[in-house]
């Protein structure tokens, strides 16, 4: 007590704090409670309007949970958001929630840093497998690592083959038989390529080369010729320097330089999409993440097909998932665990599929009848679903970004023009097993660590 203050002073003071409470007792609420601030941090990893739709849906959520305040941060591409969450971790001021590139969260795992989902699961009355039943079986191996959930999909996608109508028509294909086979894509993508003398007026296939998206496609050409990619059970094992990725990188080495089909360099998405809207190319890779972007800007009409294959269809997921850091108090944690609910939810995940293009996680979304009209008035959302019956997990290692782009550096040598295929994915190869360099040591060759 303050020794100026008055008896009187005191007593209206007392009155005032007693008619608090009272008003606040009659709304139904505690002198103490508050709500949650927490933060969710997201990207944008595509081209679009997600930034401006992220905020309108977080502001609705606020509405519709007055206990719980989310602030969304936007914080760049996957690899800006993994570098800021990593950052905020390590000043102890972690996000409760992150919208993270799926394949980043092993490495969260092995560094002790995420917080998996099972107490809040299991809280609810639910088995794990029980709640992620409700995700496509092709999520689950970003999203369960050692048994547990890190992960709980939101977004999602697969790379897609998109194709113009009009040049399929002009170079005498019928645009209603994309091509199915790598054979098929070079004859194509050959008609395809128009040129007056040394002028290219339409190039018959590109994709873009800068990093995350150039790894991504890289991987699913892999695949597609029968390669693994990495070991999908231990974090420390790519294979680079195989038969198979071989092949991938000849694939594109010789779209450029033999077929003359693709331009030589790095693309970045961009100049993919703008050559794609102008007439001025005839196909292209994109994610299944860019429709709504494509539906929007492409004035002429087009189609998307799945990636053609060699040996297999097959296809790597990309996206992301809502991931919880460690570090949160128990009110976080909760906060963190209603709003992935609601973002993961049948109702949000299919209106955030129709705006984005990014495919639905939750499978049930695709019962509501919003979405049935939605395919049935754009087919071209329905590829990316039949193509999941084909698809793996997407590439996950120790140090990803950094073993991602050791395969990256060398595959836009290749496309430059700087280096042969084989060089390449030596070179590629070498970088990453030594940027694996120490977890492996900790890991794997910990035995041979004693015995020596």
């Amino acid at each position: 007590m303050k020794p100026w203050l008055s008896s009187t002073s005191i007593l209206k003071a007392c009155k005032a704090a007693a008619i608090g409470a009272a008003t606040a007792f009659s709304l139904g609420l505690s002198p103490a409670s508050a709500a949650t601030d927490i933060q969710l941090f997201f990207p944008v990893p595509v081209q679009g309007k997600l930034a401006n739709q992220m905020q309108t849906l977080v502001e609705r959520f606020n509405k519709e949970h007055p206990d719980t305040n989310v602030t969304a941060v936007y914080t760049g591409s996957y690899d800006d958001t993994n570098l800021k969450t990593r950052a905020a971790i390590k000043a102890g001021k972690p996000p409760a929630v992150v919208i993270m590139s799926a394949n980043f969260i092993l490495e969260y795992v092995i560094n002790g840093e995420v917080e998996p989902y099972d107490s809040l699961i299991q809280a609810d009355g639910q088995t794990p497998e029980q709640f992620m039943d409700q995700f496509w079986p092709a999520l689950h191996g970003n999203a369960i690592i050692d048994g547990k959930v890190y992960g709980v999909p939101f977004h999602n996608s697969t790379p897609l083959l998109y194709y113009s109508v009009d040049a399929f028509k002009d170079a005498g294909l019928d645009p209603n038989q994309p091509p199915v086979t790598w054979a098929d894509f070079i004859k194509d993508a050959q008609a395809l390529t128009k040129r007056d003398g040394d002028t290219v007026k339409r190039w018959g296939f590109m994709m873009p080369g800068t990093y995350d998206y150039l790894g991504w496609i890289t991987s699913a050409l892999d695949m597609l010729n029968g390669g693994q990619f990495y070991n999908a059970t231990y974090g420390g094992e790519v294979y680079y320097n195989t038969p198979t990725m071989l092949g991938a990188v000849s694939l594109l080495h010789d779209m450029v330089f033999k077929y003359k089909a693709m331009p030589k360099g790095v693309t970045d998405a961009n100049a993919v999409t703008n050559a794609f809207f102008a007439g001025d190319l005839g196909m292209a890779i994109l994610s299944t993440g860019s429709l709504s972007f494509v539906r929007d800007g492409m004035k002429h009409p087009y189609k998307v097909a799945f990636l053609p294959r060699n040996l297999r269809n097959s296809v790597p997921i990309g996206g992301a998932s809502l991931m919880m850091p460690k570090g949160l108090n128990d009110d976080q944690k909760k906060a963190a665990w209603t709003l992935v609910k609601w973002l993961t939810s049948p109702t949000i995940a299919g209106e955030w599929s129709r705006f984005t293009g990014y495919f639905a996680p939750n499978r049930h979304a695709y019962e509501l009848d919003e979405m049935k009209a939605f395919l049935e008035q754009h087919p071209d959302a329905k590829v990316a679903l039949d193509q999941l019956a084909y698809a793996g997990s997407w590439f996950a290692t120790y140090n990803t970004v950094g073993v991602r782009k050791a395969l990256e550096d060398q595959v836009q040598a290749v496309l430059s023009g700087d280096k042969q295929p084989k060089e390449a994915i030596e070179a590629a190869q070498a970088a990453a097993d030594e940027l694996m360099r120490p977890y492996v040591e900790q890991t794997a060759l910990k035995y041979l660590n004693y015995t020596n």
